[in-house]
């Protein structure tokens, strides 16, 4: 008889444990974090600097030049230009369209700078940054 008792006890406090009010709070919680229209964006959480890259980056710009950019070889008369805030930056150059390596050098300020692997010739220019 006591073990009887013992299980409706328990019965009992495992049904309040699980009971409506938890249920209850956890709706309103869901309910007041969506009430706003939803999850807001990374477009409507960020300010400052992120927000002015992310509108450049919406216009199709680039504003940091990070973007690879695709076209001709650069020759020494007509190489890449590759903007840059140092006087030094390293420069990533997949030699051939197929490749999945990526040859990284550095490239200095005032003088045009080779690709080691397929001579693709690079000039870095300064640039100042949109901010």
């Amino acid at each position: 008889m006591a073990s009887m008792r013992m299980c409706q006890l328990m019965l009992r406090a495992a049904s309040r444990s699980a009971s409506v009010p938890r249920a209850v709070y956890l709706s309103r919680a869901c309910t007041r974090a969506m009430s706003g229209g939803g999850i807001p964006t990374d477009e409507e959480q960020a300010t400052g600097l992120e927000r002015k890259v992310l509108e450049a980056m919406k216009r199709g710009e680039d504003p940091y030049d990070i973007l690879p950019k695709v076209g001709r070889p650069g020759t020494k008369e007509n190489p890449h230009i590759v903007p840059s805030v140092n006087k030094q930056r390293i420069v990533g150059c997949i030699c051939e369209e197929d490749n999945t390596a990526v040859n990284w050098f550095w490239i200095h300020a005032g003088e045009v700078n080779r690709c080691p692997e397929c001579g693709s010739h690079y000039k870095l220019v300064p640039k100042e940054l949109p901010h």
